[in-house]
């Protein structure tokens, strides 16, 4: 069993305008033997998703924002708690949503209402038991079998908002080596002028002082390098 308890009740619970706030996230991994790929990240992409008790459909962890947590001290908990599953956790969040509690889905009323901010956590640790293991089955899931099997308008919502963030993290990651690859260039030919320029020497008069030349600049090469 796991030795991490979940937390029960509301007495700490957090709510604004009648609305109770929620934290949650999109758990994700890439598949290890593509991780490095070049391919369409997407084909790679797996997000993880659990089970309702009493239900057929998936959910995203997620539960109430208590008035003793950050926003995301609360997402990574729920996390924990739901889906045994630790991570990092994207620094801003995809969006917020309102909807009716699961209970009270086809209310008019503000009662059962709840606002909720979500996540995306790049998966770090799968435990073998987590607090509400009983209760949560866990899955991990392409992301076009989460996008059939999201229940609610607001979690397909999520879900493409999580693939637009994560296509633009990795669009800058991509702009950033283009930008690092000319200045890799430039002091490699930079360097390996001056190794051409030293070993030219060699054949001088002044052979011996060439030498030492040579064998300073490639001792250089290697600090570098």
């Amino acid at each position: 069993m796991s030795s991490v308890e979940a937390r029960t009740g509301r007495e700490k619970q957090r709510y604004e305008d009648k609305l109770r706030l929620v934290a949650g996230c999109i758990p994700y991994k890439f598949e290890k033997s593509m991780e490095r790929s070049n391919c369409n990240f997407e084909n790679n992409l797996l997000v993880l998703m659990i089970s309702s008790p009493n239900r057929d459909d998936l959910v995203f962890p997620k539960g109430g924002w208590e008035d003793d947590e950050t926003i995301t001290e609360a997402a990574c908990r729920e996390a924990l708690e739901e889906a045994g599953v630790r991570g990092i956790l994207s620094k801003t969040h995809l969006g917020y949503w309102v909807f009716r509690s699961k209970s009270r889905q086809n209310s008019c009323s503000l009662e059962g209402g709840c606002k909720g901010y979500m996540y995306s956590l790049q998966v770090t640790e799968e435990l073998d038991s987590w607090p509400e293991q009983t209760n949560h089955d866990r899955k991990w899931l392409t992301i076009e079998e989460a996008f059939r099997l999201c229940r609610y308008d607001w979690m397909r919502d999520a879900l493409k908002m999580f693939l637009a963030a994560l296509s633009e993290e990795r669009e800058n990651e991509r702009r950033e080596k283009l930008v690092e690859l000319p200045i890799r260039l430039a002091i490699s030919e930079a360097v390996a002028d001056q190794i051409s320029s030293a070993a030219a020497g060699c054949y001088s008069k002044h052979s011996g002082v060439k030498h030492q030349h040579l064998e300073s600049v490639s001792t250089k090469c290697v600090v570098q390098g």
